[in-house]
């Protein structure tokens, strides 16, 4: 597919980065965008060159949030099917069986929040600010924001965000565990490479198992977390990579992952 409004590359070594290419419009996600992300995500999940997945913004912002100008005059019908299909694309992305990390170059207001909830992780520039400012237009997160920010940060913190709408810098992002890592703003997204180039190097199937049972026990009842971890681990054992990694381990070797 030709994308219009965003841009997919991908590297040798396994990790593809989608980038939010309007950068005049703060990367603001409309409809067009949803509908690029939505099929980006669906082809890298096809894809068996791709390891690790890396979302970002270009210029200054992440994303600066939904398209106002988009939804302002919407109907209650309308502003439901918007909301549905801006979750339909990030559940894209976030149901890609790789590591899916979002490297937060800038401002990640709203829409680009939500965005980057639905990824595996974040790493933020140390110029990242977030936050989710829709109370002051009198509405609220709505694409999953809600939900995924009260996992992620816990739901006094996500109710504090989500009620003032004031936004936080990168190290208080850190603090309340919206962000797993800060990096210097100068070469944030070849250092955010170096990084997931070390993901992208393990075994692509047991990435995948992992991502899997962690997603899947997340909100299971106890012990079903838990078996879920049991089965994810004696599918492992059936797999070449597994055979390939520990006997590299007991000869002291580096491994060579197959995927398989």
């Amino acid at each position: 597919m030709e994308y219009k409004h965003i841009i997919v590359t991908k590297d040798d070594d396994g990790i593809a980065v989608v980038t939010l290419n309007r950068p005049k419009a703060l990367n603001a996600l409309n409809s067009a965008v949803a509908n690029e992300l939505a099929a980006a995500g669906r082809a890298l999940e096809e894809d068996n060159d791709v390891k690790a997945v890396i979302v970002t913004g270009a210029g200054r912002a992440f994303a600066a949030g939904a398209d106002i100008k988009e939804l302002q005059k919407a109907t209650p019908a309308e502003a439901r099917k918007w909301a549905r299909n801006l979750f339909d694309s990030f559940e894209a992305l976030a149901r890609i069986s790789k590591p899916v990390i979002a490297a937060v170059n800038g401002i990640a207001f709203g829409g680009g929040c939500e965005l980057a909830l639905a990824c595996d992780y974040m790493i933020a520039s140390e110029k990242a600010i977030f936050g989710v400012p829709e109370i002051k237009i009198g509405v609220f997160p709505g694409a999953g924001g809600m939900y995924r920010l009260a996992k992620a940060v816990g739901m006094r913190m996500a109710k504090e965000m989500i009620f003032n709408g004031e936004p936080v810098d990168a190290r208080t992002a850190l603090s309340i565990g919206l962000v797993n890592r800060i990096l210097p703003a100068e070469n944030f997204l070849e250092d955010v490479k170096v990084m997931v180039r070390k993901i992208a190097s393990m075994s692509g199937i047991a990435l995948k198992l992992a991502k899997q049972a962690l997603d899947e026990g997340q909100d299971a009842p106890d012990p079903m977390g838990v078996y879920r971890d049991i089965d994810a681990l004696g599918i492992a054992f059936a797999t070449e990579d597994q055979k390939e990694g520990m006997a590299a381990f007991v000869e002291k070797r580096p491994p060579k992952f197959v995927n398989k």
